[in-house]
């Protein structure tokens, strides 16, 4: 094939890989993790020069490849895919995490559930900031209770209470890499809930 032509040996292990991921081998896609999830993890951190916020923004960038794996062709690399989708994703958080303020009300500017929880604790607060800032916290709750009870426990524990990774797999008796995974699919949950709430509205 003409395209093999143009990929590296490494590419075109990548590829193998890839084809096998496509059809729902959850193992293959694993193996591609491990694979990259170090040099993803470094090249974010040194971006957002933060470890927690570097490994969850590498946890996202391959949720969102899974998700789109079918979407992914041969003419390039799968790396060079991968670590498009990861940097757009850190630059979608930088955009964020420089906005001073994240309405809830607006479903349109990418802002993210999680990302207003981490903003309710944040800073010196005049009497009307706290008044909103509670209000805030009162409607994510609101969200937060339509989620299954494991899930609802991990956000509990992982953004409102800011245990480590570490710190819930032992409160929980559960491998690191399961919390990591859980708490990606909490997310898009949480994610998907807030976004039909609005369309009601």
């Amino acid at each position: 094939m003409e395209i093999e032509n143009t990929l590296s040996q490494k590419a075109l292990n990548d590829l193998i890989l890839v084809e096998a991921a496509k059809s729902g081998d959850e193992k293959a896609f694993t193996e591609l993790m491990k694979k990259y999830k170090d040099a993803i993890f470094f090249m974010l951190l040194k971006i957002v020069r933060n470890e927690e916020d570097a490994e969850d923004l590498t946890i996202e960038a391959f949720g969102k490849a899974f998700n789109n794996i079918s979407k992914y062709t041969p003419n390039f690399a799968f790396s060079t895919w991968l670590f498009k989708i990861a940097t757009n994703n850190c630059i979608d958080f930088m955009r964020r995490k420089r906005a001073i303020t994240i309405p809830l009300e607006n479903s349109e500017n990418n802002s993210h559930p999680f990302q207003v929880i981490r903003s309710l604790s944040d800073g010196q607060l005049n009497p009307e900031e706290k008044l909103i800032r509670k209000q805030k916290e009162v409607y994510i709750k609101d969200i937060i209770e339509q989620l299954k009870p494991r899930y609802k426990i991990l956000i509990e524990l992982r953004y409102f209470k800011e245990y480590s990774y570490e710190e819930i797999a032992n409160e929980l008796h559960l491998p690191i890499g399961t919390i990591k995974a859980q708490l990606y699919r909490s997310r898009e949950l949480l994610f998907n809930i807030l976004k039909k709430k609005k369309k009601t509205i």
